[in-house]
């Protein structure tokens, strides 16, 4: 009796421990909307996972808050697209270093009708200067995102001061992409969006792509392991390995295969 009394204690003690185990398994990667919103995450992670048994846990929000989450150790890695915060991200000491995964482009979205008749437009600076003459109703993320860090160097290079229009045309959501293409879907509104965000919206109504191609419309995204040195509870192996595999010559082939409504996208162009 006793013998069996002290194999179920072991066999309870062994359960307690691989359990433990198990739910330490996973990583935290702080990431953004528009990765999330892409369905990026939902065909790439399981395949990572399956390879590796290590779950990845994603926390989307706009990449200032992204950066802002792993520079307090709320996360394992960072994985973004916003270089130049990026990189000061690692020159601070938050990260360990950071590398180029994949690309795609911004586009400019309006409504049908073209308002501001920017449509077919290569140069956007010319497409937003013409959009504030016009006075036509434009939304921004207004999130301190990559998408709006991006949107509002391109209103500064074509010289428009959209903050004194704030609440007028010019109107700030404060939310991620999907929220934002859908109000600017209700309100008929002009948008910047990431390509792959926009081809997964599903809620489209008048809008369509006006504008695309200018160089200055390029994307890319970056990931960064979170600096154990800074934050001790950081899953530095695990991360390290998440890393590794999206840069690897699997992970990339696991990007570039990913389609929405048979566009790739996503570019992988690791180094």
């Amino acid at each position: 009796m006793y013998r069996a009394i002290q194999l179920i204690a072991a066999a309870a003690v062994l359960g307690v421990s691989l359990s433990a185990h198990a739910a330490d398994r996973f990583i935290t990667v702080a990431s953004t909307t528009s990765t999330q919103n892409s369905g990026l995450f939902d065909y790439m992670l399981p395949k990572f996972q399956q390879k590796t048994g290590i779950e990845v846990r994603v926390v989307a929000a706009g990449t200032g808050q992204a950066i802002r989450n792993a520079r307090h150790g709320d996360a394992d890695v960072l994985f973004v697209h916003h270089k130049p915060s990026e990189e000061q991200f690692v020159s601070e000491g938050f990260g360990v270093q950071r590398y180029d995964v994949m690309y795609n482009d911004f586009v400019l979205i309006g409504p049908r009708g073209d308002p501001a008749e920017v449509r077919g437009f290569k140069d956007i600076t010319r497409a937003l200067s013409q959009i504030a003459v016009a006075e036509a109703v434009f939304t921004s993320r207004g999130d301190d995102s990559g998408t709006h860090k991006k949107e509002r160097g391109l209103w500064k290079k074509a010289g428009i001061a959209v903050d004194r229009s704030s609440g007028s045309w010019y109107r700030e959501t404060g939310s991620g992409m999907g929220a934002t293409l859908n109000a600017a879907s209700g309100m008929n509104a002009y948008i910047l969006s990431d390509r792959a965000t926009w081809l997964n919206f599903g809620n489209k109504g008048e809008l369509e792509i006006l504008v695309e191609g200018d160089p200055r419309l390029f994307n890319q995204y970056g990931i960064v392991l979170v600096n154990p040195a800074k934050h001790k509870h950081v899953k530095a192996d695990a991360g390290q390995r998440f890393v590794s595999w999206m840069v690897s010559p699997e992970g990339q082939r696991i990007i570039g295969a990913y389609q929405i409504k048979g566009h790739q996208a996503f570019f992988p162009n690791a180094k």
